[in-house]
């Protein structure tokens, strides 16, 4: 099993949740979060004061899923989530040990 978790932008979410929605996965967590990378944030102006917006609205998925679908889950939010324009975002994969539904106490891909 795998973990993607990818940070993307907000008013991009709809498009990447019914993308995966489309390649067979099932459940899906977004946190709302801030942060910046190489765009380092911006400035803005307010009441004739500029000042600098260090860490910009982002939102965060995460979805656990078999190994077999986490490379059309990839090119789903990819393809989903792309403007080709600097704050995209990124997506990371990392192992899952374990999954236990707390319901029915499965495990493992029967939990998902």
């Amino acid at each position: 099993m795998k973990k993607i978790e990818a940070i993307i932008k907000p008013f991009k979410l709809d498009e990447v949740k019914e993308a995966i929605q489309e390649v067979g996965v099932q459940g899906l967590s977004v946190i709302e979060v801030k942060g910046f990378g190489r765009q380092k944030g911006h400035t803005e102006l307010y009441r004739g004061a500029e000042y600098v917006v260090d860490f910009l609205p982002k939102v965060k998925l995460e979805v656990v899923l078999d190994d077999d679908q986490v490379d059309a889950a990839i090119a789903a939010i990819i393809d989903a989530a792309k403007t080709d324009k600097i704050g995209d975002g990124k997506i990371f994969v990392s192992t899952v040990e374990q999954a236990i539904r707390i319901r029915t106490g499965e495990s493992g891909s029967d939990a998902l």
